[in-house]
Formats: structure tokens, C-alpha cells, sequence
């Protein structure tokens, strides 16, 4: 009995020692081609409109073209740019809700990142959307202004004041009588940029912009800080939640998620149009925009798989008319536009400064 015993305790000893030195050499393979996939592996930042479309992209190219899944990370436009202007090598591509700004390319020039191409991929709009059971409401340019302005005119029009409006119908009496509560993206976004722009700053520059600039407020764009309007981070789906849950409540982002969450949420009318495909193309839409990525062509030779994530991402088959990322609330650019898009970044045509703001 005790020889026996013994005799499988050496066997399992030589099966161990057996099995150990496979498991090493798999191991060090394994580390290999970890290695491999991981210097071909994309890296990208940015905008968290523009995410849920390059996630898409990405998800589609991992599971057709033999590449590895590249990884995408929501960090907001303006997030997404300095990590992108950092450093020579990664992050290989920066999603964007808004064109790069010229002290950007400025920051990417500094650190040496001069190659840079833009690539547009279509169009977006930005909704104030509310819990579907809501009646939806209809705005204009200069109440949201006056609801989110962090200082406003004075009832008199002589002065700027701290903006004191607390209920929608104190700025003006047809709207409801329920309290302003907005929630809203960071000032790392590229929505807040662009909603600022947008209404902020459009509103003060068409109707006040003497008087602001008499109060020192030249260029005026700024949201108040006093609590009703609630900085809520780059994931809109979190949005979203807060919107089922406070019915009185606004929420600000981009029009691919009002698509999304149809079945819980609608949006407001902004200056007597809703955001829909065709308004936001045509641009009778008040808030719309163009969305971006931008890539590091020096990157393309040594990551080859950004090719092939650029020709997937850029193709008839995802952003075209009838792409599968207008299923998602991308709005399409007109065939015409689409053509020379993707001519341009095949041609790696170098983003230049004098394009940019």
C-alpha cells in the first residue's frame, strides 16, 4: 500500500514538473504576443459624444479584422486634447464635439506633434431633453441664456447682475412655474464649450453685447456656479438617470443620446425647431455642431492597425446616409462631403494652424 502511494506521489511530482515547464513556455509566448498586440493596439481619448460612435468602430474592427479591439476612454474634448497633445506616442487619436482649438495645436506643436489630420464624421445637435412624462417644452435661445447665464441683464437693461432666476416663469411668465434645475457636462467638455458658444455667448454678442462689455464682461460665456445648473461628468448616460428620477429637471448633451433613450426622455423645441436629423444638418437646428477625431499620422506607420480603424471609421458603411452609427444619432454629412472627408484623411492632409479658433 505504501509503495503504491509512493509511486503516484512521483508520478504527480513528474506530472507537475511536467506541466510547470509548459505553463512557463506558454507563459513567455503568451507575453509575446501580449507584446505584439499591444504595440498594435489603438489608443484613443476624447469626447464622450463622440464615444458610443467610436466604440462602435472600435467593437467592429476587433471582431472582423484580426486586430486587437482598440481602447476607447470618455474623457471629455478638452480631457481628450491635452492627453493627446502630452506626448509623442499615445493616445494615437482624440475624439472631439468641437474643432481643435488653435492654443491646442499650439500645445501639440510644442511637444513635438506636428502631423496631425482631422477628420469630420458628421454632425451632431445639442438637446435640453426631460423625463418623457413632461410636457416638452418650448425655448428660445435667450430664456435657456437667462436660465443658465451665470450674470444677466437687469430688468431695467442698465446693468449686469448675478443671475437671481430660481423658477422658469420669473424669466418669463408663459413658461412654467417649476424650478430651474439643469444638469449639464464639465467645462472638459466639448458640449459645454459648444452650448456655451452656442447660446451663452451668441445670446450676449446679438443683443447686449455693448452693455456687457461696458460691465467689463467682453466675450461673455460663463454658467453660474450657484447650484442650478449641476456640473454631472463626462458619462451622459448618468444624465439621463438623474432626468427619470427628477421629472421637473433639464438635461444638456448630445443629440445621439436623446436617440438612445427615446423610450424615457424628450427634448425641448429651441427657437421653433426640434433636433432631428434633417434640422441638425441643415442647421435650423440652433445648437448644432460637427464632430471630430483627430489622428497622429506619425503613429499610422508604427501602429497599423489606425488604418484600418480610419478606413472602417470613415466608410459609407458606418457614417454614410444609411451607416450603422445613424442608428446610434449620427447625423450624416451629404455624400459629396463624405467623399473629400475621407479623400483628405487617406491623403493624411496636415491639420494648420490658421484653420483653427
Amino acid at each position: 500500500m505504501k509503495k503504491s502511494l509512493l509511486s503516484l506521489a512521483t508520478i504527480g511530482t513528474l506530472i507537475f514538473v511536467g506541466c510547470g515547464s509548459n505553463s512557463a513556455q506558454d507563459t513567455n509566448t503568451t507575453n509575446t504576443t501580449s507584446s505584439q498586440k499591444s504595440k498594435n493596439q489603438i489608443k484613443m481619448v476624447g469626447s464622450s459624444t463622440v464615444y458610443p460612435f467610436a466604440s462602435a468602430v472600435a467593437e467592429e474592427l476587433g471582431a472582423t479584422s484580426g486586430v486587437p479591439t482598440p481602447v476607447v476612454e470618455s474623457t471629455g474634448t478638452g480631457g481628450g486634447m491635452k492627453m493627446f497633445c502630452a506626448s509623442k506616442d499615445a493616445p494615437d487619436i482624440t475624439n472631439a464635439s468641437r474643432q481643435m482649438k488653435a492654443k491646442e495645436f499650439a500645445e501639440c506643436e510644442k511637444n513635438g506633434i506636428t502631423n496631425i489630420t482631422q477628420a469630420q464624421i458628421g454632425y451632431d445637435g445639442i438637446v435640453l431633453a426631460q423625463d418623457k412624462s413632461a410636457t416638452p417644452m418650448k425655448l428660445t435661445r435667450e430664456q435657456i441664456f437667462m436660465a443658465v447665464a451665470a450674470k444677466v441683464p437687469s430688468k431695467d437693461g442698465k446693468s449686469v447682475i448675478d443671475n437671481p432666476y430660481k423658477n422658469w416663469n420669473e424669466i418669463d411668465a408663459s413658461l412654467p412655474n417649476k424650478p430651474i434645475i439643469v444638469y449639464g457636462p464639465p467645462k472638459s467638455s466639448g458640449t459645454r464649450d459648444s452650448f456655451e458658444e452656442m447660446v451663452v455667448e451668441h445670446v450676449v454678442d446679438k443683443g447686449y453685447k455693448d452693455l456687457y462689455k461696458a460691465n467689463g464682461l467682453d466675450k461673455f460665456k460663463s454658467i453660474r456656479t450657484d447650484g442650478v445648473y449641476v456640473e454631472s461628468g463626462e458619462n451622459d448616460n448618468l444624465i439621463v438617470q438623474k432626468l427619470t428620477k427628477d421629472k421637473n429637471a433639464i438635461g444638456v448633451f448630445g443629440y445621439g443620446f436623446l436617440e438612445e433613450n427615446s423610450d424615457k426622455i424628450i427634448a425641448a423645441q429651441v427657437d421653433g425647431a426640434a433636433p432631428t436629423p434633417a434640422t441638425i444638418a441643415e442647421g435650423r437646428y440652433p445648437i448644432s455642431r460637427s464632430l471630430f477625431f483627430y489622428v497622429k499620422n506619425d503613429r499610422r506607420a508604427t501602429v497599423p492597425a489606425i488604418d484600418k480603424y480610419i478606413d472602417l471609421f470613415m466608410s459609407e458603411k458606418m457614417i454614410g446616409e444609411r451607416g450603422n452609427l445613424k442608428k446610434l444619432g449620427l447625423v450624416p454629412m451629404s455624400k459629396d462631403k463624405l467623399e473629400a472627408m475621407i479623400a483628405d484623411v487617406k491623403a493624411k492632409k496636415p491639420l494648420i494652424a490658421g484653420e483653427l479658433k
